[in-house]
């Protein structure tokens, strides 16, 4: 069987997890969340960053950062996981949801400004498959209307847009160290990016339940109490532990990634040419961490037939996002702003193919064969 996903592990998360449990410290902000947050602050040169349960929470934070309130309203697109939308609908906003572009997945820039109205409080863009944004055009937009920025990088660390890490040029950023995304916090964990300093103090206490808890333990106050609102955002420190592992090894699984992409595109090559099959596109003006690698056929039913004969020979390979403003949650607290031109049709037509740190090339070769076999069939 070749599984879609394997949890990247990289030998020394045990030692440092089972360094976390002997410390005094075990239930966050200890000196493996310290050492990460300091790892990301000076790879990224953002203002601050927190480690956060998951990434859904980050964006949880981050929509109360920008004071997120019933009425408000919130642009992004239709085709990304749930949370993107949950983490503002918790908080009242009415979801706007814009078309995407056919080549890269991401948002279609050139139609948010259509959607924008009095209502607006933010854009929230979502670097597809670590592929970012067209960053420039959209926070032309945000200044220009006075929006807020977050970025769901959840898909994006290592990725950069004209040279600048994903997560750092909007207001705030996101990144998600779920198990199935390049870097794992030991199953589930997150990252909130302070770009802003005007957030850096208030997400502290938002993060510890709405208290002053951490100026406590750096002397600022002589008492810690509950002074905002605020919730449980703050990680273990046995997944800091476990994320430390990760992130010193960070270069070396982003190249092991990159080539297992690199060949996956040097073999379907050929039936890209042929116009059986469509390859990721990556613009000039991104470098992408690999995250993943998908193929798009013609339609939804050579989809379900190509997934079918993966399946047969035990290859997982997977569709991904149904669009959100299909969805019953998605209709109830959301809107479509204009026509679903690519958003629909081009959900329907991609297949995500297995690709995690330490796939072999025999792996790979599998794979492509498969596809191969099927397009000779049609």
């Amino acid at each position: 069987m070749i599984p879609f996903n394997k949890p990247p592990h990289t030998g020394n998360e045990e030692q440092y997890v089972l360094a976390a449990m002997k410390s005094p410290q075990i239930s966050g902000d200890g000196e493996f969340g310290k050492r990460c947050q300091r790892w990301f602050e000076a790879r990224l040169g953002c203002r601050k960053t927190l480690l956060t349960p998951s990434c859904t929470h980050a964006l949880e934070m981050a929509a109360i950062l920008i004071g997120i309130e019933p009425g408000d309203e919130v642009i992004m697109p239709s085709y990304t996981f749930v949370s993107t939308a949950n983490a503002f609908a918790l908080r009242g906003a009415r979801i706007v949801f814009v078309d995407i572009r056919p080549d890269t997945m991401n948002i279609d820039e050139t139609r948010i400004e259509a959607a924008i109205t009095p209502q607006t409080k933010a854009i929230v863009p979502v670097h597809y498959a670590g592929v970012g944004c067209e960053m420039d055009a959209i926070m032309t937009l945000a200044e220009k209307y006075g929006l807020f920025v977050i970025e769901d990088a959840a898909q994006g660390m290592m990725s950069r847009y004209k040279g600048r890490p994903l997560g750092t040029i909007g207001h705030l950023g996101a990144y998600s160290f779920h198990e199935t995304k390049n870097y794992t916090s030991g199953g589930e964990g997150g990252l909130l990016i302070i770009n802003d300093g005007r957030f850096a103090e208030r997400a502290e206490i938002i993060r510890e339940k709405g208290t002053n808890r951490s100026q406590f333990f750096r002397g600022m106050v002589d008492k810690y109490s509950w002074v905002d609102i605020g919730s449980s955002y703050l990680p273990s420190e046995l997944q800091a532990a476990y994320l430390w592992g990760q992130l010193e090894m960070a270069e070396a699984i982003n190249a092991d990634r990159l080539a297992s992409w690199l060949a996956y595109r040097d073999k379907l090559s050929p039936l890209a040419a042929t116009g059986v099959i469509e390859l990721p596109v990556v613009t000039e003006t991104c470098e992408h961490n690999a995250h993943m690698f998908y193929v798009k056929v013609k339609d939804l039913e050579e989809r379900t037939e190509l997934l079918s004969q993966c399946r047969e020979e035990a290859i997982w390979a997977v569709f991904h996002y149904v669009p959100l403003h299909s969805a019953p949650a998605g209709l109830k607290y959301g809107r479509f702003s204009g026509r679903d031109i690519y958003t629909t049709s081009q959900s329907e037509r991609l297949i995500r193919l297995p690709l995690y740190y330490g796939i072999t090339g025999e792996e790979i070769d599998t794979v492509c064969m498969k596809i191969k076999e099927w397009s000779e069939k049609n």
